[in-house]
């Protein structure tokens, strides 16, 4: 499947681009002209929203609560520095790349210094937004049901950030009070719209960068050859939705992950490490040597490391490719301070 470029975050000005006139100036500004049906159109496809705005911060928020639009944008940024620093931190604290964010203004100063500051970053002239909704970049080939709640998952990843902070005590006791229940089954039919999403979306934590369309992960789904596996994972607080895919090639007594990745939003929950202590039990059972291949991208550093400290050693490399042996020698027990449900 080829690699499109696709906008995860739409970051929005505020003055004469959401709204019209300067909020500090003239006091009393008014919605631009199908702006709500824009941002609410992209939440509806999962795209996230945040703001990069020189205004004063109470001020904008209070009037983007009166238009009704303040919950659509996540960790907004409204001060007097220079933007490409504020979409720098929109995306860190998102945990994205900077060549998925989209950045909408009306000044071409502004646009500039964006695009030399943070030059990954696709700007756009807010005075035409005409045919903005029909960009590619902002069309998803499918709307999952992860994507219609992407950015109320974000928000509840807010609140587990703060709660986080706040909480004294080991790291273990934090997790065990979250009520974690981690899923692990093999694809349905119904699973494959977001298996394609978690592949073209996942960046940091996919451990070859390998893209599938549906319709090949459908085929691994019927192939006696292969298993898909999908992971979900829900806490307390509400669900994280489908987080985890896993492609497993079995070859005799030789299996061998083509592909594991996780959703970067559950990188400090250590159920990457549960989904492969769960393939290594599987290939102990069933008297098979488990291989991994890792292909270096420009992001998937940690997934070498993963792969390290879940005991893998590197059998041969050709060029970026690694391919990776496990003895299972050693197979921990699942973690207590999570509920793990096989299916």
């Amino acid at each position: 499947m080829s690699k499109e470029r696709k906008i995860k975050c739409v970051v929005w000005d505020l003055d004469n681009t959401v709204w019209n006139g300067v909020l500090l100036e003239d006091g009393d500004v008014t919605l631009r002209d199908g702006i709500e049906e824009i941002i609410r159109t992209l939440d509806e496809r999962g795209i996230l929203q945040s703001v990069s705005s020189k205004n004063e911060y109470g001020a904008a928020m209070k009037q983007l609560e009166a238009f009704g639009l303040d919950e659509y944008f996540l960790y907004p940024q409204i001060h007097w520095n220079a933007k490409s620093g504020a979409v720098r931190k929109i995306a860190e604290e998102i945990n994205i790349g900077l060549d998925t964010l989209a950045f909408v203004d009306d000044q071409a100063f502004e646009r500039e210094e964006v695009a030399y500051g943070a030059p990954e970053v696709l700007c756009i002239d807010a005075n035409d937004l005409s045919g903005f909704l029909e960009l590619p970049e902002l069309n998803p080939r499918f709307l999952t049901d992860d994507s219609k709640l992407r950015r109320q998952m974000y928000r509840s990843d807010i609140l587990r950030k703060q709660i986080e902070e706040e909480f004294e005590g080991p790291q273990d006791e934090f997790l065990a009070s979250l009520g974690m229940k981690f899923t692990i089954s093999e694809a349905a039919e119904e699973d494959l719209q977001r298996a394609e999403e978690l592949t073209v979306r996942t960046n940091q934590l996919n451990s070859t960068g390998y893209t599938y369309s549906y319709e090949e992960l459908n085929g691994f789904r019927h192939s006696e050859r292969h298993k898909l596996l999908i992971a979900g994972l829900e806490d307390k607080y509400g669900t994280y939705g489908k987080i985890g895919l896993v492609l497993l090639e079995m070859d005799g007594d030789v299996w061998t992950i083509k592909l594991l990745l996780m959703s970067c939003r559950v990188m400090s929950r250590g159920v990457g490490t549960i989904l492969i202590q769960h393939l290594r039990l599987q290939a102990r059972e069933h008297g098979a040597r488990l291989r991994a291949e890792f292909l270096s991208t420009d992001r998937n550093r940690m997934m070498y490391i993963t792969y390290k400290f879940a005991g893998f050693n590197e059998l041969e490399k050709d060029g970026d490719l690694v391919l990776f042996e496990n003895d299972l020698s050693t197979v921990q027990p699942f973690p207590d301070y999570v509920r793990v449900d096989i299916g």
